[in-house]
């Protein structure tokens, strides 16, 4: 179901679809970073996982981040550069609320 839900919000094995939620969070973020997309923030994290259809093995469920999993090692890098926790619209929480089939924190 993850995976499907990363899909479903325009990450695909192809790349980002035209108009979907991963092209507005594309736009979001190269914005806010100045004009392009940084490596290992949303954006990238999850088109890497839906181009690879690997989101449910990397700890990103439907029912939650996965203990010892990729997804745990993120969110615990995360949650250490932010003082303990994991911010609203940061890679952890964008990544596995679009997992769960949310909008990602997308305001």
């Amino acid at each position: 179901m993850a995976d499907r839900n990363v899909h479903n919000a325009g990450f695909t094995p192809s790349g980002i679809s035209a108009g979907s939620l991963a092209a507005s969070l594309m736009s979001q973020e190269a914005r806010a970073s100045g004009g392009g997309v940084p490596s290992g923030g949303p954006t990238s994290t999850l088109q890497e996982l839906g181009a690879r259809g690997t989101t449910h093995s990397s700890g990103y469920t439907s029912s939650g981040i996965s203990g010892g999993s990729r997804a745990a090692s993120t969110m615990s890098s995360e949650a250490t550069c932010h003082g303990g926790g994991v911010p609203r619209g940061g890679t952890t929480s964008t990544v596995q609320s679009i997992s769960m089939g949310g909008k990602g924190g997308r305001r």
